[in-house]
Parts: structure tokens; sequence; C-alpha cells
């Protein structure tokens, strides 16, 4: 079952739209690090697939980030729907703000963002490299990032753009112009001190806008002495040194940073880093058109996809089901028929459901899951502790770990099913843990239930290290338990003490800009 969500409730009763007229074609764009969704011609659909690998690959170019097996294994899945006004009812949200978002996820890392890519500051494009920027900093560097880099690289990345031979990367973030120049301003002091959990509304913008002021200038705006300076800034802070004491320690005088950030600002041009495309892979883009089955289901996946509860996975059930049953011999269509199923709480169907995905295609590790976790929610809802009939339901898992090893959310629902037993995880169960966070250490309730378990085995460090993004996230609100764990283990807390003191729920919800 996908993860709920709290603002899912405001989407009932909503008819999205997001079905494809009569004659429009939606195709599926698979690459190495992405699965695209869109509606249109096949040939535009593999374009943005394309560009979207470009984009990975400048990221991997510029952070000289080596290739690694793990890559394939959190791909990202970017839904393209109509327009803006689509994208706020799937987040839930009529604010004129919410252009695209993003949710980092073992159950599968998903992004939405509209349909139009042009204008003159193609804001779609800006949003899904800014989502997909935090994507490749948590998938790719151990380090934690205070809010104010972690916003301002992502932005750095945002405007990305390529021509026939160059790709160019930290281009003036000109969506953030009026704040930088009239509105509410930072200074570095204010940016290294600031605590999310009491930083004022009409201070976000500032601290995206100045973030990526500060971060362009360590980056690439300034000389070696100022990198040098971040990279003893960063160390000092994953050390446990407090943000403002590790920036004064690195980059001395603040006051004069601040000059040479406004000083920047007066400039008429603002450097960027450019790259032959020649050096970086070519990508390579699989196209297909959906089933027919898959395009009559494809705007009822999206919604299933977003997250839902119990309460509003029921109309999009209901809407499913008549389609499943027109759709019988299609694999997909069945799998995505049983999540429904299972998210709506209707175990007899998501199981049936399964079931024909399996007589289809035994090797849908999709469709393992879901019999699994059909057999996990009976299990607790009935408060079985008989261990026979969790074994029971672990078989399907091992089944669908050994068609996909690397498969996060098996792994996480392993380990998961012997607290929700009420056993104590097995060193297999915690191995299966530290082997989902590793592989998407982007999805914050596995990273949390990551840090509890290593308190739970007093492994300290590894608690911190595993919290600390969660603690320094400009998203996850003022009741930030992992800020909250974080200031009582560097206040030398025991395990137990900060274990007793939180539960174990985040309430990060997803991102979005």
């Amino acid at each position: 079952m996908r993860r709920s969500i709290g603002l899912a409730s405001v989407m009932m009763g909503f008819a999205l739209g997001l079905a494809a007229p009569a004659k429009a074609e939606w195709y599926q764009a698979t690459s190495k690090h992405f699965i695209v969704y869109a509606e249109g011609s096949s040939a535009r659909v593999q374009e943005r697939a394309e560009e979207l690998e470009r984009f990975d690959s400048v990221f991997r170019y510029l952070q000289n980030v080596p290739a690694s097996p793990d890559e394939e294994a959190n791909k990202l899945t970017v839904y393209v729907v109509s327009d803006d006004d689509a994208v706020r009812r799937l987040y839930g949200s009529t604010s004129a703000g919410i252009a695209g978002f993003y949710q980092g996820r073992a159950s599968g890392s998903v992004a939405f963002t509209p349909r139009a890519m042009d204008g003159a500051r193609n804001e779609a494009r800006i949003i899904l490299f800014h989502e997909y920027g935090h994507h490749l900093l948590l998938g790719n560097f151990a380090a934690a990032y205070p809010a104010w880099f972690s916003e301002g690289y992502a932005e750095f990345l945002s405007t990305a753009s390529f021509d026939k031979e160059y790709a160019w990367i930290g281009k003036a973030a000109v969506h953030r112009a009026y704040t930088l120049l009239q509105g509410e301003k930072l200074s570095a002091s204010d940016l290294f001190s600031l605590n999310m959990r009491t930083i004022r509304k009409n201070q976000v913008p500032a601290l995206y806008a100045r973030g990526w002021l500060l971060t362009h200038y360590v980056m690439i705006g300034s000389g070696k002495e100022r990198r040098d300076q971040f990279s003893k800034y960063l160390q000092a802070l994953n050390a446990g040194k407090p943000g403002i004491d590790a920036a004064r320690e690195a980059f001395g005088d603040l006051k004069q940073l601040d000059k040479e950030l406004d000083a920047v600002l007066k400039n008429r041009t603002i450097p960027a880093l450019r790259f032959v495309l020649d050096k970086l892979p070519q990508p390579v883009v699989q196209v297909r058109a959906l089933t027919p089955g898959e395009k009559a289901m494809i705007g009822l996946r999206m919604r299933s996809d977003r997250g839902v509860s119990r309460e509003t996975a029921q109309p999009i059930l209901k809407d499913a089901i008549p389609i499943g049953e027109r759709y019988p011999d299609d694999a997909v269509v069945q799998g995505w028929l049983a999540e429904m199923a299972l998210d709506a709480g209707r175990y007899d169907l998501a199981e049936a459901a399964a079931d024909r995905a399996l007589a289809i295609d035994p090797r849908s590790s999709q469709a393992l899951i879901y019999k699994a976790q059909v057999r996990m929610n009976r299990a607790r809802e009935a408060k079985v502790t008989d261990p026979a009939v969790w074994d029971e339901a672990r078989k399907w898992l091992l089944r669908a770990n050994k068609v996909d090893p690397n498969d996060a959310y098996t792994l996480l629902l392993f380990y998961s099913s012997y607290g929700q037993a009420g056993m104590v995880p097995t060193t297999n169960a915690k191995d299966a843990l530290a082997r989902a966070h590793e592989l998407v250490p982007q999805d914050p309730e596995l990273r949390l239930a990551y840090a509890f378990q290593s308190l739970a085995d007093d492994r300290v460090e590894d608690a911190k290290r595993a919290l600390r993004p969660l603690a320094y996230s400009a998203h996850a609100g003022p009741d930030n338990k992992a800020a909250q764990m974080l200031a009582m283990l560097e206040a030398n807390k025991s395990a137990r003490e900060v274990m007793g003191a939180q539960s174990v729920a985040i309430g990060s919800g997803p991102e979005a800009d």
C-alpha cells in the first residue's frame, strides 16, 4: 500500500480530467533513471525523457559521481499532466504556487509536472529539474546539507538548459530575481543560523533566492578559497557543530561574505558552466504506446500513485473495477487494480487481481508484493501472532525479492512485517532495512525507520547520519521529529531516552515548489 497522505482527503469528489481524449495517445518512455508517462506524440515523449537523462548526466559529470550498479534501482516515475490545475488537484491544493511536486518513496519515487514546457521562464522545466535535484543530492551523497544549500543547489541545477552542442548549468535564477532585488533579504548569518522549525512564511522565498545566490557563489562565482571554506563548513556541520559556528569558523567574517554576495547581484552577467554534449552519455530511451487497458486506467493510476488514504481510495477503486473487468488479460492493469483495491481495504479484490496478473506474468514483482501485503494486512488487523501466518506472508516477499533483489519496497515490507507481528526483527530483517535505505535514501519515513533501528542497536552515529538530512530539510515543517531527536543526541542523551521521547511517524509531506 502506498503511504497515506494527509492532504489526500481534499481530493475526494474531484473529477480530475486526467484521462486521455478519445483520439489522443499516451506513451511510456523508459530510460536508465526515468519512467515517463505522457500524452502526445511518441517523438515528443522521447525528447522529454532524453532531456531528463541529459540533465542526470550533467549532474554526474559536474559532481564526478561514479557509475553505480544501483543507479537503476530507484527510477523516478514522471507523470506529465495536462496543466497546472491538474497538478494542483493531484497535490490537493488550490494554491497558485503549486506547479509541480515530487515524492521520494521506497515504493517508487514520483514527480508530477504539467505538459507545458514553453514560455520565457520554462517554469515547468525549472520545477521538475529543481525537484530532481533534491532526488540526486540525497541519492548520491552521504553528507547532510543545510536547508539553504539543499534548496540553493536545487535552484542552481534548475536553470539547466541544452542546445545542439552544449549543456549549461548554473545560469541565473531569473525566476528568483524579484525576491533577490526587492524581497526580504536574508544575510549569510541568517542563512547559516536558520531554524526550519521557526522560519517565518515570508522568509521562505528568501531562503530559496539567497540560498541560490550563496550556492552559486561558492560553487562557481568565487575562487578556490571560498570553495575550500565551504567544504570545511560542511565537514564541521556534519560533525555536529551548530551551523552558525561552523560558518564563522570556515568563512570568517560573514559581513564580508554578504558584501561579496551583494556585489554579485550588481554584476551585469552571471557566470555559468558549459559542457560539451559529446562528453555525456547518449541517452537510451525506449518508448511504447500504452495498451488500451493502461490508457483507460492511467488517470486513476496517477491519482492512486499520488498517495491515498483508505477513504480517498474508495472512488478510485469504484471507477477502476469496470476497467479491470474489461481488460482481465492485461497484467499491468490488474497490478494497478490490485494496488487500488489494497488501498481501499478490499483484500478480496486485491488478491484476485494479483492472481490474474501472476497468471499472465508469473514474475510480476508488483503482484507478488500485493499478495504479501494482503496477508500482512489481514494478519495485522486480526492481531495474529502465529509465526506461521507471518512466515507464509513473507514467502511472497521472498519470491518478489528473487525477481528484483533491489526493490526497496520489498525489503522494507520484509523488515516491517516483524514489527507488525510484534516480533523483534531478525538480523536478515535489519539488513533488509539497511539495504532499502541505501537504495532509496530519499524516503523520509524509511530514513527515520533506519534511524530508530540504529538507535535500538545502539549505533548512535549511524542514527545521527540518517537524521541530519531530515533535521535540516526545508520541507519537514515545525514539528520536525528528526530535528528533535538529533538535538537530544547532540546533547548526549542516550539512545533509549531519545526513542522513548519520540514516535516513529514523521510528518513531512511531499515536496512541492
